[in-house]
């Protein structure tokens, strides 16, 4: 155990309270967490209601029934309930309290209370104008930054549909993703700016919206002051707000109402467009941010994320609360470490977002962690890729002892997690700590059998309001289907292999189509990264499998710190600790030094691309992939 929460602390959560609310309200012993969980998945009506009641929002119409359907077959969540997402995100805060702080990497920040963040909104649904009407598609190729909140907001606001990507993507990324969600209005920005360095994106603007003939408006924000000239790009005008707008008309949706269209990382081919429901969202991201990460009207949360992850939707769910969302657009190493990190200080974070990959930077550069002040952090949350043990020791040895550290898992599918933090419980190395209320979510092995520490397969055994409503352009749900229910019918396969602990935590051992199988055994990828992030010499790895003659082999490419070298010697020794520390079938029959290890824009590991390229299948979508320069290299190899 490497956290407890003081009983203090535990007391005045709101995972606390509610516990209490349940217990009090059914006349039933609620004695722990595991009490609550499996009453959120005996009773999920009376859960999802009581939420609802815990964490008040504006709802029109009935709550009843609450669920029509805890199978998967339709989307079956409070059918006759009409609530409007903007609404209730600007409800709670008040007039003077800061709502978003918008920083960027060269200090021009901003901010706004909620009285004024209002008022952006109000005069942005004015410039959005009559024409945009309920259902209509609002698309931001954007920077992480307040006004791609408000414009999330002010499309939500009428009752529309909003997208999102970050501005960093080409021009074939972009229209791979709205092609499909054909926006009436696509707000973009004519810049941003990344390690020092700044990129006029004006021209792939004019290229995409060549391609995009159902945009009628383009809204391009100069937050980087430059004045540009905007003649060339079709139906563009400069974001901007009226001043003095009047009252928002909040238009009531449908509980099961299209909210945000996501999409699937894509690199595998063209992305799949995953829409999710209005109340889902809201009832899903209220419970994660108020129960499990305790976020409140009191507190910062700042979630390093760009607006084309699912964790910026997440992040700005926050609003609810009434506290401060941060953003922050830029690079988390520029100037340095140590700056940005300084931000936790300068800006009073109570609640900081990162992941794994951030986190090895972190410890791998020789930032002096003893000159920056943590001390306004209580809660780390640590997502994109399964946090390593030894990533648990640095942040508790290094950055903080009492804070809560959670690794959450779940993903754009239910644009919300499966697995994530609890305050009221301890932190154990190497473990997510519960599984979310509501989700009845159980690990089961090759006979189909649910298994406590045993590694297997995630699945979640009943429905949830967080599932996708549809995919779009799959009128008969042929492709949702076969993403989630191909192999089990009538259960959620997530595709992540776990261990379910005998505590009611979980270990996370990587993507079900990136197990290696080796002789028939599988084996997590994230167990052999643990061994090769030990090693000095190794900057990064990745772990895949070369079929060969109904079997398979293990291969390993590193990524070496500069000016090292990948000899016999060190061959020899990565193998040794790999067997030593794991099993024989876990050691690589081949390893390899490649430049270069591929990553999606969201910051995880792309272990299929890099299994399909050396299995000799090709890439058809490279825009996904932060890094696409370094595939030709793994092509080589085996052929």
């Amino acid at each position: 155990m490497l956290w407890q929460p003081s009983p203090e602390r535990s007391a005045n959560t709101a995972m606390q309270q509610f516990m209490h609310c349940v217990a009090s309200k059914y006349s039933i012993a609620i004695g722990d967490y595991a009490g609550l969980h499996q009453f959120s998945i005996s009773q999920p009506a009376e859960f999802w209601k009581t939420l609802l009641e815990f964490f008040p929002i504006k709802i029109h119409g009935s709550l009843e029934p609450a669920v029509t359907d805890l199978g998967f077959k339709e989307y079956g969540w409070f059918p006759n309930a009409k609530l409007n997402f903007a609404e209730n995100l600007l409800a709670n805060g008040a007039a003077n309290q800061v709502a978003i702080k918008s920083l960027l990497e060269n200090g021009n920040n901003c901010h706004y209370t909620y009285a004024q963040l209002r008022e952006q909104v109000a005069g942005a649904v004015v410039q959005l104008g009559e024409n945009f009407k309920v259902d209509d598609v609002l698309a931001c190729y954007m920077p992480n930054i307040a006004e791609t909140v408000i414009a999330m907001l002010a499309t939500t606001a009428r009752g529309g549909i909003f997208t999102s990507t970050s501005a960093d993507f080409g021009v074939d990324g972009v229209v791979d993703r709205f092609g499909q969600s054909k926006p009436k209005v696509l707000v973009t920005c004519a810049g941003y700016q990344y390690n020092g360095k700044y990129y006029d994106i004006l021209d792939k603007v004019a290229a995409i919206v060549e391609q995009l003939p159902s945009v009628e408006k383009v809204l391009i924000v100069d937050r980087y002051h430059k004045q540009p000239d905007i003649g060339h790009i079709d139906n563009s005008e400069f974001w901007q707000p009226r001043a003095n707008p009047p009252e928002i008309e909040f238009i009531p949706r449908d509980f099961s109402a299209p909210l945000y269209i996501m999409y699937s990382s894509g690199t595998t081919g063209k992305p799949k467009c995953i829409v999710h429901a209005t109340g889902g969202v809201l009832l899903q991201h209220i419970k994660e941010l108020g129960l499990h990460s305790d976020h409140n009207a009191t507190k910062n949360i700042f979630f390093f994320t760009t607006c084309g992850w699912m964790m910026w939707n997440w992040l700005v769910s926050s609003l609810y609360f009434g506290g401060t969302t941060t953003l922050y657009e830029g690079s988390p190493a520029y100037p340095s470490f140590s700056h940005f990190l300084g931000l936790i200080k300068r800006e009073n974070i109570n609640i900081l977002g990162t992941s794994p990959k951030y986190l090895k930077a972190l410890q791998d550069s020789d930032t002096d962690l003893t000159q920056i002040d943590f001390e306004p952090l209580e809660t780390v949350l640590c997502t994109g890729s399964p946090l390593l043990p030894e990533q648990y020791d640095f942040v508790y040895n290094n950055i903080k002892a009492d804070l809560l550290l959670a690794s959450i898992s779940g993903g754009t599918d239910i644009i919300g997690c499966f697995f994530l933090g609890n305050p009221i419980l301890p932190v154990y190395r190497g473990e997510l700590q519960c599984a979310g209320l509501g989700m009845d979510v159980v690990c089961i092995n090759e006979r189909g059998k649910s298994v406590v520490a045993e590694q297997g397969e995630l699945i979640c055994r009943q429905s949830f309001p967080s599932r996708p409503i549809y995919f779009l352009n799959d009128p008969f749900n042929e492709k949702l289907n076969d993403a989630y229910f191909n192999e089990r019918s009538g259960v959620w396969t997530h595709g992540d292999f776990i261990e379910i602990t005998e505590r009611g935590g979980a270990i996370f051992y990587g993507r079900s189509d990136a197990t290696l199988n080796p002789g028939g055994v599988r084996i997590g990828t994230s167990e052999i990264y643990r061994q090769t992030e030990a090693l000095d010499y190794i900057e990064d790895s990745v772990c895949v499998g070369k079929q060969i003659e109904g079997d398979v082999d293990v291969v390993l490419f590193v990524k070496l710190v500069p000016d090292q070298k990948l000899d016999e010697t060190r061959i020899a020794e990565i193998k040794t600790r790999i067997k030593s520390n794991t099993t024989p079938r876990h050691v690589p029959k081949y390893i390899f030094a490649v430049h270069d290890i591929p990553y999606t824009r969201s910051g995880k590991k792309i272990e299929l691309a890099v299994s399909k390229l050396i299995n000799g299948k090709s890439i058809n979508n490279r825009e996904a992939i932060a890094n696409p320069d370094c595939l030709e290299e793994y092509t080589k190899f085996f052929h």
